[in-house]
């Protein structure tokens, strides 16, 4: 009896913190989104790929290639943590998809309209293209409703259990 005690396979695992939860719906919501904006951008839906995240700071034509591209990807997966914990702080309380659309949709304009000087080489909105415009809305909304639904979710999920 003493014996299976100690067996590993008679124990359970501790369940995941709730913020470690958050940091992981952020990176690997930021990866996922990141990683199908970079397939738009591959297809000519977008002329900006997930390489314009290391424009203000990398130098070098290498950020131009797929590696760029990729390391970009890996990027926006970390940024997408303190994504996440934003809306944890402002909306985790809010059970509706349209939160999380809404968050992905002021991502947008913040990314868009108010970080657009750091990008160095970024188009202004009006003069980006309407395909690269909509398939930017699109994405970032359902990065939006990704984080923002699975957020909400855990939390009330959470809640109901204590």
């Amino acid at each position: 009896m003493e014996n299976e005690k100690k067996l590993e396979q008679n124990k359970t695992d501790e369940p995941m913190s709730f913020n470690a939860r958050i940091a992981s719906i952020g990176f690997f919501g930021g990866l996922f989104w990141s990683l199908m904006g970079y397939v738009a951008f591959f297809f000519n839906f977008m002329t900006i790929g997930p390489a314009l995240v290391l424009m203000p700071w990398a130098l070098g034509e290498w950020k131009h290639t797929y590696i760029g591209h990729l390391v970009g990807i890996l990027v926006i997966g970390l940024l997408s943590i303190l994504v996440a914990f934003i809306y944890r702080m402002l909306l985790a309380k809010v059970f509706s998809i349209w939160s999380g659309a809404f968050y992905g949709f002021v991502l947008w304009l913040v990314v868009f309209y108010l970080l657009n000087p750091i990008f160095p080489g970024l188009k202004s909105v009006p003069q980006l293209g309407t395909n690269t415009i909509i398939t930017g809305v699109c994405l970032f909304v359902l990065y939006g409703v990704f984080i923002g639904y699975s957020i909400s979710y855990d939390y009330k999920e959470m809640n109901e259990n204590t």
